[in-house]
């Protein structure tokens, strides 16, 4: 079998692309390549118009199976092809996309998959989310990014040194001049942005990482992640802690003129003993292991996951989290590996939505189901050593249900097989446009 694979991040520009619109998909596909790598030849592409029905008809001339999947939002994958062309895609909202909005009929997703006639995504909350849309016989499987077995060696390393060696951006809120950043100075500063703290670029030796450290990994221009509240319960929870520590991992191209803000919410809190570490560097696998194994809680409080490839990682590493129970975290998260944050439906928008009109439903995170969430496991993770060894294991057996090789390929490899009979039939494009930017 040939399995064609694209995504619209090339791996050479993703350290420059990191923020924006569909960069995560290419580290979906790198969790996934292994995978299809037993199944079938890979071949990516970078124009999907013009090189996948070449590679697609010498298949079929020498009676070869052939199938492309396109790890894009379905508005986003094209439709005019021969090959059968799946869309590999996250979705994290109660309704999917069922307008022709902003005069485009591509932005109504039924109507794509409608024509495509099968997709994949990651968790089971979006298989019931596309067949409420679709109908109950639409096919659609449940395939997570198949990471656990990888960090399984992750999991039985020794724990390093308390210190993260990072080269780049790191500002420690609790050696910085948040009045600086008070909301007063913010709007003084417009239509610019505030500088940096002087030394945000000039940390020298090893970040501490002693006590219970919090880490949280996130695009901080994405609204979903939900970082003001996590700032906000956190510097609430442990006020007078000088031990604990939240390390927020910002991936994004350019984040400096979002810090600023990040800084003023800390601010905003008054004095506090905890501390709140924004770091934007290159990790290397060493380095970015030793944050792993430094760090006692993940964290995630978004009012929507696809799926979450931190979390995802951090837990089948044995790292509990602090985490909801929703979207498709409801696949992996529970109490017995997590500190489970409430959260309730509010009307909510489509991300790539320009008009912002309330068409579907997120989650509203419970505040103060938050601060407990951070008060009860620092207890657990300071004085109840046999709990929190029993949340690791749990953490690890849980993600070993939802996102190990174990699990993944044969499901996998069921889906594209009952796509095989269907390679006969000629596939023609409806009339909505044949490329992906219609």
């Amino acid at each position: 079998m040939i399995l064609i694979i694209h995504t619209s991040t090339p791996e050479r520009d993703l350290a420059q692309s990191l923020g924006k619109p569909e960069y995560s998909y290419r580290f979906v596909v790198k969790e996934f390549r292994p995978l299809l790598e037993q199944l079938g030849t890979v071949i990516e592409v970078d124009d999907p118009e013009n090189e996948v029905d070449p590679i697609y008809v010498n298949c079929v001339a020498r009676g070869e199976s052939c199938v492309f999947l396109c790890f894009l939002p379905p508005c986003k994958t094209p439709i005019g092809l021969a090959c059968p062309t799946i869309p590999v895609f996250a979705w994290e909202f109660e309704v999917l996309p069922n307008e022709a909005f902003c005069g485009k009929p591509r932005n109504d997703w039924r109507r794509v998959l409608q024509h495509l006639g099968a997709a994949l995504t990651h968790s089971s909350y979006t298989v019931t989310r596309t067949r409420a849309e679709m109908g109950k016989n639409f096919l659609v499987e449940s395939v997570p990014a198949p990471l656990w077995d990888r960090l399984q060696a992750v999991r039985r390393a020794e724990r390093p040194s308390h210190k993260l060696h990072a080269k780049g951006l790191v500002i420690d809120s609790t050696c910085t001049d948040l009045y600086a950043y008070r909301k007063q100075a913010l709007v003084d500063a417009l239509p610019d942005t505030l500088p940096l703290p002087s030394n945000a670029y000039e940390y020298q030796g090893g970040i501490d990482l002693n006590g219970v450290v919090y880490t949280a990994i996130f695009n901080p221009g994405d609204a979903r992640k939900n970082w003001l509240k996590m700032i906000n319960a956190f510097c609430e929870a442990f006020r007078d802690k000088e031990d604990a520590t939240l390390l927020i991992k910002l991936t994004h191209h350019d984040p400096s003129a979002l810090i600023p803000n990040m800084l003023e919410v800390i601010y905003t809190m008054g004095p506090v003993s905890c501390r709140v570490l924004l770091v934007h560097a290159y990790l290397d696998d060493d380095e970015y292991k030793s944050l792993l194994l430094n760090t006692t809680y993940s964290v995630n409080v978004s009012t929507g996951e696809g799926q979450c490839l931190p979390l995802m990682e951090y837990m089948s590493a044995g790292v509990p989290a602090v985490a909801c129970r929703h979207t498709s975290m409801n696949d992996y998260v529970n109490d017995a590996c997590a500190f489970v944050v409430e959260s309730s439906l509010e009307p909510g928008a489509w991300p790539h939505d320009q008009r912002q009109a309330l068409r579907t439903m997120r989650q509203r995170i419970h505040y103060q189901s938050l601060v407990n969430a951070y008060r009860n496991s620092y207890h657990v993770a300071k004085y109840e050593p046999d709990v929190y060894a029993a949340m690791s294991n749990a953490a690890a057996r849980s993600l070993e249900r939802y996102c190990s090789m174990r699990v993944v390929r044969p499901r996998l490899e069921r889906f594209l097989h009952s796509l095989l009979p269907k390679q006969a039939e000629p596939l023609t494009a409806i009339g909505i446009g044949a490329s992906s930017q219609s």
